[in-house]
């Protein structure tokens, strides 16, 4: 009921932030001569969802897409097994918080006492990439991590417990006093499916199509996160499961309406791109983190 009330008032900024379509200063465009990005992440929140994961894996290989897993290191067995074969068929696996438990950033010791194990199980894996926990987020202490993106803000969402936007759908820098330990912050530009579809209960995928559309107008990243977690792969409505026809609409709706005017990716490779762009761009992500981290 909180949802639907809190959707007439904030009808003005979402899912569409008009101003977040403003490119950078400077913007030379997707690889390609590509019109917009195209990035599929995952957060996987239990066991269950875990146990998920190569079923979905198999989907979108498929559908010829590619994706990022985030495991949860110290909340259930990330199998070494399961991590091995994303990588193996083309996917990419990063670390999502550390046990979940939504007290990663409670306060500055917490943080970097986390951090320093978050940076073993970073290193063990071999992976690049990071998102925390229910989107909790300070771009500053962040900087704290050994990676080359974070995935843990959006470009408006108020139906998030930390609800500040960094209101743009393009990817940017994040840079720190001492220009050391930069990394590119790849914010999510599709509401989530857990907020889309059991919290407010859509049985079809027309939020996403119409935020998609205007996204590849404006030239941007469309960046999802989906969860295996919610996924019913029967096909059925759940309290907390979502059919996976949904997904799959998702899918089909890029691959058949915008074929060849897409660059699929990574986030490590969205990220590797966008640290090659102008200075000037740079600076600009820079003016856009003083702005969050006023918020």
């Amino acid at each position: 009921m909180l949802v639907k009330q809190q959707r007439k008032k904030f009808k003005d900024v979402w899912p569409i932030l008009p101003s977040a379509g403003n490119p950078p200063d400077e913007w030379q465009g997707w690889p390609e001569g590509k019109k917009f990005a195209f990035v599929l992440t995952h957060d996987v929140e239990l066991q269950n969802g875990h146990d998920k994961c190569e079923e979905l894996m198999k989907i979108e290989k498929e559908l010829g897409f590619k994706s990022s897993f985030n495991f949860v290191p110290e909340r259930y067995n990330a199998s070494p097994s399961l991590r091995k074969l994303l990588t193996e068929n083309g996917f990419e696996v990063g670390v999502h918080g550390l046990n979940h438990d939504g007290k990663l950033f409670s306060n500055k010791n917490i943080f970097d006492e986390r951090a320093a194990k978050i940076n073993r199980f970073i290193k063990e894996w071999n992976v690049v990439g990071f998102r925390a926990p229910a989107m909790h987020h300070n771009l500053e202490w962040i900087h704290k991590l050994n990676i080359e993106y974070d995935l843990s803000t959006f470009d408006t969402d108020p139906f998030e417990p930390q609800s500040d936007g960094v209101g743009t759908i393009f990817p940017f820098i994040v840079e720190n006093e001492n220009k050391q330990n930069s990394y590119v912050e790849l914010p999510y530009t599709l509401v989530q499916d857990f907020t889309l579809f059991i919290l407010m209960q859509e049985k079809d995928i027309n939020v996403w199509k119409n935020k998609i559309d205007w996204i590849a107008e404006k030239g941007g990243m469309v960046l999802v996160n989906v969860h295996p977690d919610y996924i019913n792969f029967d096909n059925e409505n759940t309290a907390e499961e979502f059919p996976v026809d949904l997904y799959i609409n998702l899918l089909k709706y890029i691959k058949d309406k915008y074929s060849g005017g897409y660059w699929h990716s990574l986030p490590k490779d969205v990220a590797k791109f966008i640290f090659n762009q102008p200075t000037t761009v740079i600076a600009q992500s820079k003016t856009l983190i003083d702005t969050v981290n006023e918020k």
